[in-house]
């Protein structure tokens, strides 16, 4: 029996090897997935541009455009769901160049069902849509790829932990986050709620990314939380 957490999902499974392609379609139907198939990169790009999918299983080896181009158009053309690469090649080298292209995960052939469905669950669990590489937040701009910031065009350096608290207010932009929510998100289970750390944070974020500029865009709710600014100028509290 499926698990409940695999039902009522969407696959695009891009595969040219049509023998290859029925026997892990018809895999995932057992488990309760709805798949769809493309035989190459043309058809998944027609597919994924009139269809909404959950998550996309690619392999590399296609005929006309392989699967890291195929990868790369996809997220040019704003696709944000989970892409896991499935190939035959296992070189570090090709590891690399899967994921810079795009994808999320990479399992090498031949694999077992078992660990594939396992990897699909697990990129399942961070949401129905992936966040997007750029995070805008009016003239600031975290790649979140490279754990690059800039403001204005600006080159911002942070730390692994300011990149962090960054990155979730960024990603949670004009909503107010509380203490207990970044706490949880940011830090781990060893954090201390008593701690005043986090506004040493985020008093140092603010002074990289706010200081030097007229319009303030981390604003502190007090009581309430902290909130990440990309309408109207505010000051703050």
């Amino acid at each position: 029996m499926a698990n409940h957490e695999e039902k009522s999902l969407r696959i695009l499974l891009i595969e040219d090897q049509a023998e290859a392609a029925q026997i892990l379609a018809k895999g995932l139907r057992e488990q309760s997935y709805a798949v769809d198939v493309a035989a190459d990169g043309d058809a998944a790009l027609y597919e994924t541009s009139i269809n909404d999918y959950d998550l996309v299983l690619l392999d590399v080896l296609l005929p006309g455009k392989n699967g890291f181009d195929v990868c790369k158009s996809m997220r040019a053309g704003g696709l944000i769901v989970p892409i896991l690469m499935v190939t035959a090649r296992d070189a570090v080298y090709d590891r690399i160049e899967g994921l810079d292209a795009g994808a999320d995960d990479y399992l090498t052939k031949p694999f077992d069902f078992h660990e594939l469905l396992a990897r699909m669950r697990a990129l399942l669990r961070r949401g129905p849509v992936l966040q997007p590489e750029t995070l805008r937040v009016a003239d600031l701009v975290v790649d979140t790829r490279s754990h690059r910031v800039c403001r204005s065009d600006r080159p911002i350096e942070l730390t692994a932990k300011e990149y962090a608290l960054l990155d979730y207010l960024a990603r949670h932009a004009d909503r107010v986050i509380g203490r207990a929510e970044i706490g949880e998100h940011v830090w781990d289970e060893a954090f201390d709620p008593f701690s005043n750390l986090i506004e040493v944070y985020v008093q140092r974020l603010r002074r990289k990314i706010d200081e030097s500029y007229d319009r303030k865009l981390l604003r502190t709710l007090r009581g309430e939380g902290y909130m990440l600014c990309s309408g109207k100028p505010h000051s703050n509290d």
